[in-house]
């Protein structure tokens, strides 16, 4: 079974993560941010940071605005997908993502190493071939063979 997908994203500001989730409904969702390490991208260098602090309910329109329509730059990210009439939790293992209401986790590690979780399978797909149009390396599957990673945090 696939859970997820793995790659590599460009390790340069933009709108990556917007790019990245393109063919996911963002703005249906309330998300949990988990308040990484992002900046936005001012005068071509870091200025503020993109979250202050951990968000456990931002409005998926809010979501898809920022990502789209700023200059950023991701260092670590952790977001996570709750259907707006559901409770928003940092769910912490795939254990606990399986038996949430969360739809979709998006982890992303020193700039450039990014991960995505799913249940829905043909989302899952359409965001494993938009990584590859848009020239992210490394595209994979991730299986129940090959997921060591014990927990979804970037922390």
């Amino acid at each position: 079974m696939r859970r997820g997908i793995t790659f590599k994203i460009p390790n340069e500001h933009g709108k990556i993560l917007g790019d990245l989730l393109k063919p996911f409904n963002t703005e249906t969702f309330h998300w949990y941010i988990g308040g990484e390490e992002s900046y936005f991208i001012q005068n071509d260098t870091l200025g503020e940071a993109l979250f202050h602090k951990e968000i456990y309910g931002m409005d998926g329109r809010v979501l898809k605005e920022l990502l789209e329509s700023y200059e950023y730059y991701i260092i670590f990210a952790n977001f996570k997908a709750f259907p707006k009439e559901k409770d928003v939790i940092d769910v912490q293992t795939y254990e606990e993502f399986l038996n949430s209401d969360c739809q979709l986790v998006l982890l992303v590690v020193d700039c450039e190493y990014a991960t995505v979780y799913g249940k829905d399978q043909v989302k899952l797909e359409a965001l494993y071939h938009n990584a590859i149009r848009n020239g992210y390396v490394d595209v994979q599957y991730i299986t129940n063979e090959n997921d060591f990673r014990t927990r979804l945090s970037v922390s």
